[in-house]
């Protein structure tokens, strides 16, 4: 599978953006997706992660209660909808997948075998 990563741009604390990744090559269905992001100077980190169905989800703690995940199978995409941006959020956003059971949710880079090329969300403050 091949993944296209977009939506990033700049945006204004307090304001949203919603990221979109869309899968080629394979069935998507068959895989568990991630998003991923990388801040200038730190480590990528787990940002949310989505079940092959959609019926498990996770998140990392700082973004609970103000970022979705979701997905269409039938359009082989994967959303990031994110809402009360901080500057904080600022970084490099990753999408990625792997082919896993149909309940996993992945919260390590390991565990993912393909990656998007990334789109850049950048918050002002």
């Amino acid at each position: 599978v091949q993944l296209q990563a977009s939506g990033g741009g700049l945006v204004q604390a307090g304001g949203s953006l919603r990221l979109s990744c869309a899968a080629s090559g394979r069935t998507f269905s068959s895989y568990a997706m991630g998003w991923f992001r990388q801040a200038p100077g730190k480590e990528r980190e787990f940002v949310a992660a989505i079940s092959r169905g959609g019926g498990r989800i996770n998140y990392t703690d700082s973004v609970k209660g103000r970022f979705t995940i979701s997905r269409d199978n039938a359009k082989s995409t994967v959303y990031l909808q994110m809402n009360s941006l901080k500057p904080e959020d600022t970084a490099v956003y990753y999408c990625a997948a792997t082919e896993e059971r149909y309940y996993f949710v992945g919260t390590r880079e390991s565990q993912y075998a393909v990656w998007g090329q990334g789109t850049l969300v950048t918050v002002s403050s």
